[in-house]
């Protein structure tokens, strides 16, 4: 039985919100929401994520952002300057990538069947398959952005409505290079990925570790890629499983407790996987395991393989 599941812890040059560039009386100073939202989908689309698109000045979004420099030989520079910015445009395909796009809902979008999850594992193994809650929270994922800001950006629009016209985060599209190893540090809450060379080429927000199941450091190898998991839960392995709990399989689905995907390591019980709470990821304690939102998960399964190195660290 595995070890799966994770605790629930809890300037000239800018561009506005959309991509365009900016007059000299129309800057976006460094404060707003819109300039910070086009920095998390530029970081998004050069593989160095933000975690979840908030439009907010987060660690996550900084964390993202030192590592894009250091990997790039980039001097250190206030988070909106227009070397950032160049540099960032350049990576993700271009000055001019717009922060928004329109994008049509479709049928598929909307059809659900929508669940609502329980918090308690026992009563989520009584159900057919852990999807979606609604077709915000789908929506919000597809387009790795907060659903509480996908529906400001588009106020006074039925976004569960078929054939209507949203605006969405421009995001990444395709995957970067196959990684030679990955690195995860406990201390930065971080996972790398690097080709054989040694250059970065994604970096992740993480969830890993806590008091009561630290991080186990050491070098480990990938053993499987599973997408889609089975959780089997066996309260054994939890130090704060309730008494009566009893060992349940939980079907798949993105509010699985291991997300959308299992990448298994040499080490027994433990993996990087995915998480139904994508706002938690870096901000958090596990079981152990390493977390990351769902879509960064499922763009680090496409590009490991069993026999990856994988390296846990301080």
């Amino acid at each position: 039985m595995k070890r799966w599941f994770t605790l629930l812890v809890v300037a000239s040059g800018l561009t506005d919100l959309y991509g365009e560039p900016t007059s000299r009386a129309k800057r976006v100073p460094p404060q707003t929401g819109s300039s910070y939202l086009r920095l998390q989908v530029l970081l998004d689309r050069a593989h160095f994520s933000p975690g979840e698109i908030d439009g907010e000045p987060g660690a996550n979004t900084t964390k993202a952002l030192k590592a894009f420099r250091a990997a790039r030989g980039l001097r250190a520079a206030a988070d909106l300057s227009p070397a950032t910015l160049r540099a960032l445009g350049a990576e993700a395909g271009g000055n001019t990538v717009t922060t928004l796009v329109p994008y049509t809902v479709k049928e598929d979008d909307v059809r659900g069947p929508f669940v609502t999850i329980p918090k308690e594992l026992m009563e989520q193994a009584s159900l057919p398959s852990l999807g979606y809650q609604s077709p915000q929270e789908a929506l919000g994922e597809k387009f790795h952005i907060n659903p509480k800001l996908l529906m400001r950006l588009n106020k006074g629009k039925d976004i569960s409505s078929p054939g209507v016209e949203i605006q969405v985060p421009n995001i990444r599209e395709g995957v970067p290079p196959k990684a030679a190893r990955i690195v995860v540090s406990k201390s930065k809450h971080s996972l790398e990925a690097l080709n054989a060379s040694g250059r970065v080429v994604a970096e992740y927000p993480t969830t890993s570790g806590s008091e009561h199941d630290p991080l186990p450091l050491g070098n480990w190898k990938v053993t499987v890629v599973n997408p889609h998991p089975v959780f089997y839960y066996n309260p054994d392995l939890f130090w704060n499983a309730p008494e009566s709990d009893a060992k349940a399989k939980i079907q798949p689905g993105p509010n699985n407790p291991v997300g959308v995907v299992w990448i298994g390591i040499s080490k027994e019980h433990y993996g990087i996987h995915g998480t139904p709470e994508p706002s938690l990821v870096g901000h958090a304690e596990s079981h152990g395991c390493i977390r990351l939102t769902n879509w960064d998960a499922a763009e680090l399964a496409e590009i490991v393989a069993p026999g990856t190195p994988v390296i846990l660290k301080e």
